[in-house]
């Protein structure tokens, strides 16, 4: 049984916020679009992510993704890896990290089941990279080196793209990323979480990298169930395009639940007036199959967000 919202789009993916903290300071971060300035809730456990997420694989949901904040803080994190990959139905688990701590633990995380990473790295340039994180460069290149080395396939590198920041640095990154082995993601800035004053100075919009990779590409694929967005294949290198959740694409092709770092259900990145405790139900003592109506719930509060736009 897969879930289906009143738009007709599958519940196919799931989300899982595992921590609100940070190792690293992002001015542009959009946290899951979970409140930045709230003081830390309680997190959930292990055996409570596991619960949550055996429901979802029941309900149809094959993919899930762990993020944060920095999900490689968690002490319990490979233990977390290892419950979730033993879930009967899974096909994919995967991880989006800063990377500054993956070194030391990308070869524990493959053999506890984690299939594939994405990380976060805006740019190559050292100075760059301590001004818009406060983090070394160095050890989120030790991460990429480490999670190809550990047979993490595909490892992805999110490049944001910030007007007057690191806009020119692409083609820098489309080398690195052949270099690594690595896919590059480029990415639109997301008015979530950050001012309109930051949003105003350092929003750009794709298209001018669109239009330079599709002259360079041999082959070009859209992904259905992830916001039709665009593979570009390059020689020896593949870059995808993120568009931002404004794009009519992004939101009618959407397929994600997420669950946030204190136990909800949250229907849609950019709302939080429309989510389903969960976590309290769970430490109330409910049954799996009261779980799964609230799953219910929250599947029937998706609805695209520029539904409500226009």
């Amino acid at each position: 049984m897969v879930l289906v919202d009143d738009y007709g789009r599958p519940l196919l993916n799931l989300r899982i916020a595992l921590t609100k903290p940070c190792n690293l300071h992002c001015s542009f971060c959009h946290a899951e679009g979970e409140d930045k300035t709230a003081e830390n809730a309680t997190e959930m456990t292990t055996e409570e992510i596991v619960r949550i997420s055996k429901i979802a694989v029941s309900l149809g949901i094959s993919k899930i993704k762990l993020t944060g904040g920095e999900p490689l803080l968690r002490k319990d994190i490979a233990q977390i890896v290892k419950g979730l990959a033993s879930i009967p139905g899974l096909k994919e688990l995967s991880m989006t990290t800063n990377g500054t701590l993956l070194k030391l633990l990308a070869k524990e995380l493959k053999a506890n089941g984690l299939r594939r990473v994405n990380i976060n790295l805006p740019t190559i340039d050292s100075e760059t990279y301590r001004k818009l994180t406060g983090g070394k460069l160095e050890d989120v290149l030790n991460g990429v080196r480490a999670a190809v080395e550990a047979g993490l396939n595909p490892v992805k590198l999110n490049m944001l793209v910030l007007k007057g920041v690191n806009d020119c640095q692409v083609a820098e990154m489309i080398n690195f990323s052949r270099e690594a082995g690595a896919v590059l993601q480029l990415i639109e800035l997301e008015p979530v979480n950050i001012s309109s004053e930051y949003y105003a100075a350092h929003h750009k919009p794709l298209n001018e990298y669109e239009e330079m990779l599709k002259h360079k590409a041999i082959k070009i694929e859209a992904r259905k169930y992830m916001q039709n967005r665009h593979i570009y294949h390059l020689p020896d290198v593949k870059v995808e395009v993120v568009h931002p959740i404004e794009n009519t694409d992004f939101c009618w092709h959407c397929t994600r639940l997420r669950l946030t770092s204190d136990g909800k259900l949250k229907p849609c990145l950019m709302r939080n007036d429309n989510t389903v405790d969960i976590l309290t139900f769970i430490r109330n003592g409910a049954t799996d199959k009261e779980l799964v109506e609230l799953f219910k719930i929250a599947n029937k509060r998706r609805q695209p967000y520029n539904k409500l736009r226009y």
